[in-house]
C-alpha cells in the first residue's frame, strides 16, 4: 500500500508497521525503532514482547488527535524489528533470573565461580545492544529523522539517548516513571533497567538536566544521589499529590515541571509512571501514579511552552496472555508521543 491509497478512516491495516501506516524512512519525518529486550527485568518480565503487541493494538486507533491534528501525515515510519535482539534476550534472561534469585535468597554474586561468568556475559551483551541501538539511531539522526524508541525494558534507550545528546548539547530529559532508575549496576547488571538514568548521566555528556515525574518507589541512596548530582530535579508522586490535595491544579503543576526543562527535551516514558489500572502487567507496577490524561496534558504543556521534543522512548509495556489493556494503552500513548513530537518540530 502506498500513501495515496491509505485511508485513515478505513479498516486498520496489519502490515507490520506501527498504526498500519504506509510510510518508509524515505518519506517520513519520524522513525520508530523497536528494541525487544528485557534481560535485567527484576520482577516481572514480558516487555520484550511489547513492540509486537503495540503494533498489533495500534491498528485499532483512530487518527484524529485534537492536541496534534494531522501531525501523523508528516510521516511515522517503522524500522524493521531485529528479532535477533529478542532471541538474545530470551536466551540470557534465565541466567539473569538465576543471579537475581540467588541475591534475593541472601547469596552473593561471588559465592561460586559460575555467577561472575554469567554476569560478565550479560553485561557484555547489554553493552553490545547499547552500541547497536546507538548506531541504528545515529544513522537515522544523520539523515534528519527524529527517532522514537519502543522497548523492551527501560535499559534499552541508552544508545538513543547518547546519540540524541551528541547532537543536542544541553538537552534535558523529561523522565516519567514510578522509579528513579538512578542505581549504579543494580544486582550487578551495569546496564540494568533500574540504572538507565544513572547511565545516561554517566555516558551522555550532552545532557544538562533530568526532570523526574511520578516517582513513588525509590531508595534512600537514589534520593541522595539526585540531591547531590545537581542535574536531577524530582517531582515525585508524593510531592505532586500534596500539591493537588492543597488545591493546586494539575495545569499549574505541569507548568512548574515544564519550567524546569531546557529548550530541547528528550522524553523517557516508562509506562509504570501511569496508575496501575493502565498497565497491570508491566514489570514493576507501583500503586499511585498519573492518569493517562494527566500524562498527556504534561506532554502537551511541553509543546505549548515552545520547547522542542528531539527524541523519546516508551518502555516497559508488557502484554498479558489474556486482555489487551497494556498494549492498548501503550499504542495510544505512543501515538500521542509521536504526534506531539512532530508538532513541536
Amino acid at each position: 500500500m502506498n500513501i495515496d491509497s491509505f485511508d485513515p478512516d478505513g479498516v486498520g491495516i496489519d502490515n507490520g508497521n506501527y498504526f498500519g501506516f504506509p510510510f518508509t524512512e524515505d518519506n517520513a519525518r519520524l522513525a520508530l525503532l523497536s528494541v525487544p529486550w528485557d534481560v535485567t527485568a527484576s520482577y516481572g518480565g514480558g516487555a520484550a514482547f511489547g513492540p509486537d503487541a503495540i503494533i498489533e493494538a495500534s491498528t485499532q486507533l483512530d487518527f484524529y488527535d485534537p492536541m496534534s491534528p494531522g501531525a501523523w501525515k508528516r510521516g511515522i515510519a517503522t524500522i524493521p524489528i531485529d528479532y535477533s535482539i529478542q532471541d538474545r534476550s530470551t536466551r540470557l534472561r534465565p541466567e539473569a533470573k538465576k543471579i537475581m534469585e540467588s541475591l534475593e535468597e541472601g547469596g552473593s554474586l561471588f559465592e561460586d565461580f559460575v555467577s561472575p561468568r554469567k554476569l560478565e556475559r550479560i553485561n557484555n551483551a547489554s553493552a553490545e545492544l547499547n552500541a547497536e541501538v546507538y548506531e541504528a539511531a545515529r544513522k537515522r539522526l544523520d539523515r534528519g529523522l527524529i527517532v522514537g524508541l519502543v522497548g523492551g525494558d527501560h535499559s534499552t534507550p541508552l544508545g538513543l539517548i547518547k546519540a540524541v545528546a551528541e547532537r543536542n548539547e544541553g538537552v534535558g530529559i523529561l523522565h516519567l516513571d514510578a522509579h528513579c532508575d538512578l542505581r549504579d549496576a543494580y544486582e550487578g547488571f551495569v546496564y540494568s533497567h533500574a540504572s538507565i538514568m544513572y547511565n545516561a548521566l554517566r555516558e551522555a555528556s550532552g545532557i544538562s538536566k533530568i526532570v523526574q515525574v511520578g516517582q513513588r518507589d525509590y531508595s534512600e541512596a537514589e534520593r541522595a544521589f539526585a540531591l547531590k548530582c545537581g542535574r536531577v530535579e524530582m517531582f515525585d508522586d508524593f510531592a505532586i499529590s500534596a500539591r493537588k490535595f492543597a488545591g493546586e491544579s494539575w495545569d499549574a503543576i505541569c507548568r512548574s515541571i515544564v519550567d524546569a526543562l531546557p529548550e530541547k527535551v528528550y522524553i523517557s516514558f516508562d509506562i509504570d509512571a501511569l496508575s496501575i489500572e493502565f498497565c497491570p502487567n508491566t514489570g514493576t507496577p507501583v500503586a499511585g501514579g498519573l492518569s493517562f490524561n494527566e500524562a498527556v496534558w504534561l506532554l502537551r504543556q511541553v509543546v505549548e511552552s515552545g520547547r522542542r521534543i528531539v527524541g523519546f522512548d516508551l518502555c516497559e509495556v508488557a502484554p498479558a496472555r489474556e486482555g489487551a489493556t497494556d498494549a492498548n494503552v501503550g499504542a495510544r500513548m505512543l501515538f500521542k508521543l509521536c504526534g506531539l513530537t512532530l508538532r513541536s518540530n
